[in-house]
This record gives C-alpha cells, structure tokens and sequence, in this order.
C-alpha cells in the first residue's frame, strides 16, 4: 500500500477539487477528496504525507497561536497568521519576527501575517482558532461568512465564556455551525518552549476520529508529541480549570505560604476538577493525563504561566484591574474563575455547593473582590475540604 500511494492519489485526481492560486502562496492544486485514504492509514507523516497539501489560518496573534504558525512553518505548510496590526503583519512579513511575542522566534519563509481576513481563509483548509475566549464569540461571527464550508477548526483557546458560560466547542458550534468537525489541543505546552524547540507532548480532542488523527500526523515531529482522544469535554474542563487553580497557586507563592501549601492547594484541585468533569460527562482518565494533571502541573509550578503570575501578584498586594490594566497578555483564568463557579451552580444544583468546591468558590471570591488572597486561601486550608476532597 504505502509503495503505491503516490499512485493512488494521481488516479484519484480527478475527484479532486482545484482551489484559486494565490499570488503570494504556493499553489494549492489539490482539495482532499472523500475517496482519499483516510489520514490514520498514512503511518508516519514524515515520510507519508498527506494526499493533499495542507495550508493553514491561524486566527489571533498571541503566544501560542504564534508558535504554532512557527511549529507548521518548520514543515513547510504555508501558513497564514490573521492579525489585527497591520504593522505586526508587516513585520513578520519583513523581519520574519513578531515585534512583541516571542520577538526572538524566526518564521520560516511559508509563514505570512495578514489583517485582511477574505484573504487569509480564501483557501484555507485548516484554521487554528487562538482568540481568547471572551473575544472568540465576536471574532468569529464577524469572520464566520469567510469561512469556506466542511473547513475542520483546531481550537487551542481555553476557558469558559463568563456571559454565557459556554465552552469553546459550544462557541464553535454556535458561530460556525454543526456540519464541519472541530478539534481541540492542551497540554503542558509553554509557547516559548514550543519555539526554542524543547520537548512537547499535547493532546489533540475531536469527536472525529479522522480530524484527530490527521491532526496528528501533521502537527507531530520529534520535539513535539501529539495524542489524540475523542473526550472533547474532559479536555475543555482540564484547559479551563487549570488556568484558576494557577492562579491559586500564585497567590500561595505570593504570600509566602510554603511548598506545602502550594502543593495541598494544587492537589486538592486536582479533584475538584476531576470532579467536576465527571458531573459534566468527561473521563475520570483524562484528568490524570496531559490534558489534566500535566496541563494543570505546568500551569502551576511553571515560571512562564500568565495566570501563575497573575496570582503571585494578586498575593502580594496588588489589585485585579491594576494587573490587568499592566498585563499585556491575557490571563483566562481571571475572566474563567466567576464564571466557573456560575456553570458549578448551574450544573451541581444542592446546597452548600461551596463545600463540594471550596478552592474554586475561594478564587472566585478574591477575584470579585470579596475576599483577600489571604482569607480566601487560609479559609480553604483551615477546614476539612482539603482532607476530604483526596479520599472522596
């Protein structure tokens, strides 16, 4: 089979769609065809390519939606960063960096930045969805009539909308419709690591079992693993999660409460949010993965996580807006903290809900500003909660 691939795909030809050149990209002369072999059938695809060139749109200019630009570019993919800033696009296209993200990262020569998004998506066949969450709602449906049909999207945004406690998949499906597929990535993957070509393992989620594999098999190289499962929820829940307990993590650091209580805190979040994913229909397994504990291990203890940073900071005296109004990146658990504790509510129903939560009530109650770092957190480690959460 893999002798005669090659032949396969030449006489499946004329099955397959011709896509316009654009003048500033390689030609695309081939749109994957039903009758191609399914992505899982190719066995490596280094050697293996796909049937079909992919090309790629990146949809927001942050961290990680850079470094995965940067991660495709190593591949050749032509790929496109959709941006707001025509002058980080012309940068990019010039410099081949970006100005402020990871500003010492070079993009290969397929990667190109754009502000015109009719141009971006006009041949796209995959896009990556980097927005962070509270802005994705709007960004796509101003967007969503540029979207080319049956186009598969790889969300790499995490957290939960606070307006309507939605999640990404729900978002994705509201402005973009129910008849393409959707695939969704975490794991402890720092976008500065990504770049400077350190070891990586993420897990790619999709309730299509073809999208994930061929997700994977593009994506994966020898620095960067790639995994696949098809518990979208259980990996939503871990990437939302995690980025609130992080920022109980900082604010044990920023207090100067110990190791120790660091890491009571982390644990015993750790079963809150395999908690509550298993109330929203996720696998207990997932959070012991990288989508879970992984994720939630690097976020925490890492010295590059936002939201561990915003919490140190939140410990040390600081206030939210006067962080926030200093932070250029966007921390997701500030915003995911309120709105977790609502879809807790709305999920649990019950009395003293609390009880069940203690660390996640405890965030959302510093965010808003009703509690200080220290009350909350010496609250949570004062009571049975901790003891009780790890042997029930």
């Amino acid at each position: 089979f893999v002798a005669t691939l090659p032949l396969v795909c030449e006489a499946f030809r004329p099955h397959m769609r011709p896509v316009q050149h654009h003048p500033m990209r390689p030609s695309l002369s081939l749109r994957r065809s039903p009758l191609c072999p399914p992505p899982q059938m190719i066995l490596n695809a280094q050697e293996f390519p796909l049937c079909y060139p992919p090309r790629f749109t990146v949809l927001g200019g942050g961290n990680f939606g850079l470094a995965l630009a940067w991660l495709l570019g190593q591949k050749k993919i032509p790929t496109t960063i959709l941006l707001r800033s025509q002058e980080y696009a012309e940068c990019i296209n010039t410099e081949r960096r970006h100005p402020k993200y990871l500003s010492d990262a070079r993009f290969p020569e397929s990667v190109r930045a754009t502000t015109d998004a009719a141009d971006a998506l006009k041949d796209v066949t995959h896009i990556v969805h980097a927005v962070p969450v509270q802005f994705s709602r709007a960004t796509l449906n101003n967007i969503s009539h540029l979207i080319p049909p049956n186009v598969p999207v790889l969300s790499v945004s995490k957290g939960i909308e606070a307006n309507t406690l939605s999640l990404m998949s729900d978002i994705l499906e509201e402005t973009l419709g129910k008849n393409r597929s959707y695939a969704f990535l975490s794991g402890p993957s720092f976008a500065r690591e990504i770049v400077r070509g350190l070891a990586t393992g993420v897990v790619v989620a999709s309730t299509d079992k073809r999208l994930a594999r061929e997700l994977q098999n593009i994506l994966r190289g020898e620095m960067f693993q790639v995994f696949t499962s098809n518990d979208v929820i259980g990996v939503e829940i871990g990437g939302a999660v995690k980025n609130v307990l992080a920022i109980a993590a900082g604010m044990c650091e920023g207090l100067d409460l110990g190791t120790n209580a660091i890491s009571g805190i982390v644990t015993s979040g750790a079963m809150e949010m395999r908690r509550f994913g298993r109330k929203m229909g996720a696998k207990a397994s997932t959070f012991s993965g990288l989508s879970g504990a992984g994720d939630l291990f690097g976020t925490c203890f890492g010295p590059l996580s936002r939201n561990r940073a915003f919490g140190v900071r939140l410990g040390r005296g600081e206030k939210v807006e006067d962080i926030l109004a200093s932070s250029s990146e966007v921390a997701e658990g500030v915003a995911t903290a309120t709105a977790l504790v609502e879809l807790i509510k709305a999920k649990e129903g019950g009395y003293r809900i609390d009880l069940k939560y203690p660390i996640m009530f405890a965030i959302a109650e510093i965010i808003s500003g009703h509690l200080t770092p220290r009350e909350g957190l010496e609250e949570v480690m004062k009571g049975n909660s901790l003891v009780d959460m790890v042997y029930t």
